[in-house]
């Protein structure tokens, strides 16, 4: 039995979420899971339909982008991976696909704004946008240098309460502290791209919403004093 048979199984069943919540037809996108302690993540191969993939199939891959178990050749996005596992070391999960609305406000270089409050109950701050990659990266080591520029892209925001990027004529990547919150902020983020779109199509002037309620949205879903779901202890009056 191979020792990595949990990250691969994890970044199977990861990889088999995308088509169920429509973020990918065919061959699209991929997810990884991370084994921090070996220093290894399992991906999913190039151009393999959803529909085919076992778990077999996954290849375990260290940070320096070498084949460590697998037959068959690592996604072509591996290399991306790997540069925001060096550089966002609380992370074990990255996902990255073509969702349309996500790759329409990538096409169109745009961050998305906080337009209302189901995007400030999961963050309080706009979903940013990269530069567009220049030629010299892109005749380079292209891959990696689109890591590169989500890290850059970071380097005066948090990783960990945004974990989410769109890069500019691309489309979308997000990670998670373990693969399957790397899908549910996927998931979150065709969401909220949809639902930023539809609202600037009905509203063409359409403003940020209001700090005090994002503040508040965000705080009480993810504050120190949040009640939102059932952690935490119940106040009195409460059912």
């Amino acid at each position: 039995m191979s020792i990595y048979k949990e990250i691969k199984e994890q970044a199977w069943l990861a990889n088999l979420e995308l088509p169920k919540r429509g973020l990918v037809i065919y061959t699209f996108g991929n997810v990884s899971a991370f084994d921090k302690n070996r220093g290894v993540f399992a991906i999913k191969p190039s151009g393999i339909d959803y529909d085919k993939l076992s778990v077999d199939d996954m290849i375990v891959v260290d940070l320096d982008n070498n084949t460590v178990e697998g037959a068959l050749r690592y996604s072509s996005d591996t290399k991306t991976h790997s540069v925001l596992y060096k550089n966002f070391p609380d992370i074990t999960g990255i996902v990255h696909t073509h969702s349309t609305y996500s790759v329409a406000w990538a096409q169109a270089c745009r961050s998305i704004p906080v337009y209302g409050t189901t995007h400030a109950d999961h963050l309080a701050d706009d979903i940013p946008c990269t530069p567009v990659i220049d030629k010299i990266s892109v005749q380079g080591n292209y891959e990696e240098e689109t890591g590169k520029l989500i890290v850059k892209a970071f380097e005066n925001l948090s990783y960990k309460k945004i974990q989410m990027v769109l890069v500019a004529r691309h489309g979308p990547f997000t990670w998670g502290e373990t693969p399957e919150k790397a899908v549910y902020n996927s998931v979150v983020l065709e969401e909220l791209a949809k639902m930023a779109q539809l609202t600037e199509n009905i509203h063409n002037n359409v403003t940020r919403l209001e700090d005090w309620i994002i503040t508040k949205h965000y705080e009480r879903k993810h504050g120190k004093n949040a009640y939102y779901g059932q952690n935490g202890s119940i106040e009195k009056g409460e059912k």
